[in-house]
């Protein structure tokens, strides 16, 4: 019989024995992690696998297929020029041979190999994947991106002598001197393009609170007179605030100011490892709610307009249905300091994410799995890994294309705010992040009703404010289709708008802006589906910013003009953009 030192000891190294197990294998799986760009080695696999396995059976389909693809070669080649809708192959010189045939061959070849991949049988994820993957091959195999088979990239080394070759080599020998810098000195940080409070998010205003989560800054207003409803934007913790307030013309917030609205933004907190146990709860709680009842304390007004963009309308939602259910159905005596809500509006956030569109290749158990080990040792996700992921998904754009004009056609980088502030990245605590995919991304818990905030569950239905809500056309990131789907769970009045652009450009449409369009319909409390495209068919195309259109919105559901509020000295505690915008780490 052993004693109990005995069996102490062999608990001890029991414990001990699993840890140095776990440990190996996390380690193996963060090898196998990095060599196939972060994701899961094992769903990659498992979903080829999958494809391979139903071709390989189908030797019917395979015949079909390659009858197809010797109609679709003949069917190009024969075919006259029309107008080319590829941005990658507009160039006139593409409409002369060889090239023209070049690039009829490539899109007949895209063409075949995205139908082999529609087999039946396949899972709808493993699809996904091997869609998804199947596209980036394709992309990086396009004549578009090389040399020798791009007419545009010849024709401009003739035009400049060989200048265009040899300004993209000069290019090319800065990034990867760049590159090896950054290597050599992991902690060094690179300034940005356009610096904080001096180039962006300079509209002026005073951070009136702060927590461990939020600063809350309050605009200063440019005219006599504002709408009594002071207005709260919850931007995305996804990224800093200020997409919504970069250079003085295309600055959301200055619009809303100079229309005579009293504008607050959350500025959330750039998180460490201190955070790693900061969950959905806290975001709401203090975040949102925390900045609703601040806006109640520093206007005095009882009610608010609400936007959430992204990831923060997301947050909107569940805080709207939170105060919807408590103010509307009494089951628990309504919080005094809280506000009741006189709108709110969603911008590109998605409510329902059984659709995630190309965000979901990397949502699956195992690809979860993966995400918690390296979160467990970091206490975070690093803003790399946003930003990579994020690149992955368009990159078709910020890689292949951003090659070819650099490096072979010579051309420099276009100096964008925007594009400075897709380089100031941000991170997210590991349980927030652990609890946001699981439960939103793979398990769709807040559109069926399993959602739950401080152990109370959330409906949507519990939304009685009206509802403003955009979408953006080309959007990797919440899909237009995804967001729109907030008519399916909620009986309010919403007014859908679907604008150009992606998740961000798309978003940040200022009037003035060439090239924008929106399409925009309302529908009233107790309306019947209409499923997208239907709806896309039925609502009319105006030219133009839909800033316009949100405006008369809010200003229609707003209900006088007043004096315009100063801010009050006592709340202010510094000046916009405050100290946690300006929080950057090296991952």
């Amino acid at each position: 019989m052993m004693s109990s030192e005995e069996h102490t000891t062999l608990d001890e190294s029991d414990i001990a024995l699993r840890r140095a197990a776990q440990g190996l294998d996390q380690a193996l799986h963060a090898i196998g992690s990095q060599a196939s760009m972060g994701l899961s080695p094992i769903s990659l696999t498992l979903a080829f696998l999958d494809w391979a396995l139903h071709l390989g059976t189908s030797p019917g389909q395979q015949m079909v297929l390659m009858q197809q693809a010797v109609a679709d070669l003949s069917q190009a080649l024969n075919t006259p020029a029309t107008e080319e809708k590829d941005p990658r192959f507009r160039h006139e010189a593409w409409q002369q041979w060889p090239y023209s045939s070049l690039k009829e061959n490539y899109k007949a070849q895209v063409n075949q190999w995205l139908r082999a991949i529609q087999l039946e049988g396949m899972s709808d994820h493993h699809r996904h994947l091997v869609n998804f993957f199947a596209r980036q091959w394709l992309d990086a195999l396009s004549p578009s991106n090389w040399p020798w088979s791009n007419p545009q990239v010849m024709r401009q080394a003739l035009d400049t002598r060989g200048e265009s070759w040899l300004k993209g080599w000069r290019q090319y020998l800065q990034d990867l001197n760049h590159r090896a810098a950054i290597e050599k000195d992991a902690h060094k940080l690179d300034p940005l393009p356009f610096e904080v409070g001096k180039d962006v998010a300079i509209t002026p205003g005073k951070v009136v609170f702060r927590n461990r989560l939020i600063e809350l800054i309050q605009y200063a207003p440019t005219t006599p007179q504002v709408h009594t409803e002071p207005l709260l934007i919850v931007p995305s913790c996804i990224m800093k605030y200020y997409i919504l307030d970069l250079s003085a013309n295309n600055s959301m917030v200055r619009y809303l100011v100079d229309k005579g609205h009293t504008v607050f933004m959350i500025s959330w907190r750039n998180p460490d490892s201190s955070d790693r146990d900061v969950g959905m709860d806290d975001y709401v709680r203090m975040g949102v709610l925390d900045a609703m009842a601040t806006v109640k304390a520093q206007t005095g007004e009882p009610r608010l307009h609400a936007i959430g963009y992204c990831l923060g309308g997301t947050f909107l939602a569940i805080a709207a249905a939170v105060l919807g259910r408590r103010t509307h159905r009494r089951r628990r005596r309504a919080d005094p300091t809280l506000p009741e809500l006189a709108s709110v509006t969603l911008l590109a956030a998605q409510t329902d994410f059984s659709e995630p569109g190309e965000l979901g290749v990397f949502i699956d158990d195992d690809q979860l799995k993966t995400l918690r080990e390296d979160m467990a040792q970091k206490g975070y996700l690093t803003g790399k890994q946003m930003a990579g992921a994020f690149q992955f998904l368009n990159s078709r754009d910020l890689i292949w294309s951003r090659n070819t004009h650099r490096y072979f056609l010579g051309e420099e980088d276009v100096g964008m705010d925007m594009m400075s502030w897709n380089a100031d990245t941000t991170r997210l605590p590991e349980r927030m992040h652990n609890e946001y995919l699981n439960s939103l991304f793979l398990h769709d818990a807040l559109a069926k009703g399993h959602f739950r905030f401080e152990g109370e569950g959330v409906a949507l239905m519990d939304i009685h404010a009206p509802m403003l809500v955009v979408g953006t056309v080309r959007d990797h990131v919440s899909p237009w289709r995804s967001v729109y789907k907030i008519h399916l769970l909620t009986h309010t009045d919403i007014t859908f708008i679907l604008a150009a652009g992606g998740h961000n450009a798309g978003i940040v449409s200022e009037p003035g802006h060439p090239h924008r369009s929106y399409q925009m319909q309302h529908a009233s409390p107790g309306h019947t589906w209409t499923e997208p495209d239907v709806w896309m068919k039925q609502a009319s195309v105006h030219e133009g910013s839909w800033w316009v259109p949100m405006q008369h919105w809010l200003e229609k559901h707003s209900s006088q003009l007043v004096k315009a509020r100063a801010i009050s000295s006592k709340r202010a505690l510094c000046d916009a953009p405050g100290d946690y915008v300006k929080v950057r780490y090296v991952d």
